[in-house]
């Protein structure tokens, strides 16, 4: 368990909408849903800079509604170095309002970045229209703080 708001230090939570399995149908209308695509480019592109991220000082953890179980899956199937944290119950998202989206009966995370320090938010990024490209660029406001 991982309460963010107790997270000393500085922390990025990129959260993202579903990752699918090769085995499980995309949630109903998917592919008619802008921005719904995109969370495994996200995860795997934050994974790549996490090494950088680290240099930084700085946590980085993926959310989304999925459950424990779905997360490790992922993690253990794309070989993820980051985290990722299950809101299943919602009480992350709810707490802080995050955008949601509906597809069949179901709510979803619409991609945002938040930055915390010391458990408070200091940046938001949002919308993520690119979201293979959000780590390079949640990165830069680190490297542009180191120069």
């Amino acid at each position: 368990m991982i309460n963010p708001a107790r997270l000393e230090g500085t922390s990025v939570f990129f959260c993202y909408p579903f990752t699918g399995r090769p085995d499980y149908p995309n949630p109903q209308d998917w592919d008619n849903i802008p921005g719904a695509h995109g969370s495994t480019p996200q995860a795997q592109a934050f994974s790549m800079c996490y090494g950088e991220f680290k240099r930084h000082d700085v946590k980085v953890f993926g959310l989304s509604f999925q459950n424990v179980e779905w997360q490790k899956e992922f993690v253990a199937r794309t070989a993820l170095a980051v985290p990722l944290l299950s809101d299943h119950e919602k009480f992350f998202s709810n707490a802080l309002a995050l955008p949601t989206f509906k597809a069949g009966m179901q709510d979803y995370l619409q991609r945002i970045t938040l930055v915390s320090k010391n458990g408070f938010i200091t940046h938001v990024r949002y919308p993520i229209d690119v979201p293979e490209n959000d780590a390079t660029e949640t990165l830069q406001l680190f490297e542009n703080v180191a120069h």
